[in-house]
This record gives structure tokens, sequence and C-alpha cells, in this order.
């Protein structure tokens, strides 16, 4: 039998409505025991075909409010049910479980998970995307991508820390 492929799932958008804004990026850590492997689909590269591509041969999605804001974001702008297609838990039930409240940063925070980019939050997301888009400031690009990546390397910390 093949081994088991978790997926860390994150993305960042343009605001908080699946309706009116996109989807920017979407981060994937898959994990097969101590083998790990990063994609990260930016801007045009965020298609389906990408997207079903990225978790070929994964068991199980964990994301952080992914049920009630990534995996809705991508059903609309993708077509693709990911909790239709994969196991999916949502972490952010398991912190509500344990009296761990609050967004993701706030949860990382009061368990001690240590990020590198601590000034960014989310609405930066957003502005670092336009200045990207409006700019072509590589570095505002960048920065968005490494935020990205912490938050989907974070989601395997606190799952460790949680379950």
């Amino acid at each position: 039998m093949p081994p088991l492929i978790e997926a860390y799932l994150d993305i960042e958008t343009t605001g908080l409505s699946a309706s009116l804004d996109e989807i920017t990026v979407i981060g994937i850590r898959l994990c097969n025991g101590d083998d790990t492997k990063f994609i990260q689909l930016a801007g045009k590269d965020i298609t389906a075909n990408n997207m079903l591509e990225a978790l070929a041969g994964v068991s199980k999605i964990y994301t952080y409010n992914g049920s009630r804001f990534d995996l809705p974001f991508i059903h609309f702008h993708l077509g693709i049910n990911l909790a239709g297609l994969f196991t999916h838990h949502d972490l952010m039930y398991d912190c509500w479980s344990n009296n761990l409240y609050g967004g993701f940063k706030a949860v990382e925070r009061q368990l001690g998970i240590e990020r590198t980019l601590t000034e960014i939050n989310g609405y930066d997301a957003i502005r670092l995307w336009w200045r990207y888009v409006d700019y072509f400031d590589l570095d505002a690009l960048n920065t968005l991508l490494e935020y990205n990546k912490e938050d989907v390397f974070n989601l395997k910390a606190l799952k460790e820390r949680l379950l």
C-alpha cells in the first residue's frame, strides 16, 4: 500500500468575498513521512489543472479556517470541490476544542509557533499583491510568497501541537 500523502494548504486573496475577490496565491506543502515538497501557484498559474496536478496522490488536506474560506474560494474560482475529492481537516475546530481562539496568527502566538514575518497580516498580503500587479514590484511578490509559505509550513507545526 502506498504511503499516505498529507497536504497543508493556504490561499491568499484580494479580499474576503469569493464572488468579488480573486485568489492571488495558493501554497501547498506535501508531506509523505520525511519527504516534503512545497508548491506555490500565483496569478495566472492558478488553474484547476495546476491545482489538481499539485494535489495528485494526496490523501488528506489540512487547513486553518479552510472549510469557511480557502475551500469555498477554490470551489468558486476553479470549480474544484476539494472537500468532495479529499478528506479535509480544518485545524481551526481543533483549536476551538482546545480553547484556542482567534485567527491563525493569534493561535500561533498562544502556542509559541514562531514566524519570521511577524509584521505582516492578511491585509498586508492584499496590499503586497497590488504593489506587484500595479508596479511589477518583485520584492512585494517575494514577500507575499514568503508570507504564504510561512502560513503553510506553520499549519504542519500547528497540527503536530494539537493532534
